[in-house]
């Protein structure tokens, strides 16, 4: 059932987290991100 075909690794979970910390992710604001491979509810 994972769009992907495996689940995800820290490291990748990690990618989401790295975003939010760095200047490319200023004008996100008030937002949900969901970091689940493409899965979608």
């Amino acid at each position: 059932m994972i769009p992907l075909g495996r689940g995800g690794t820290p490291a990748e979970a990690a990618g989401a987290v790295y975003l939010l910390c760095t200047s490319e992710s200023d004008y996100i604001s008030g937002q949900t991100v969901i970091c689940g491979g493409g899965f979608s509810m």
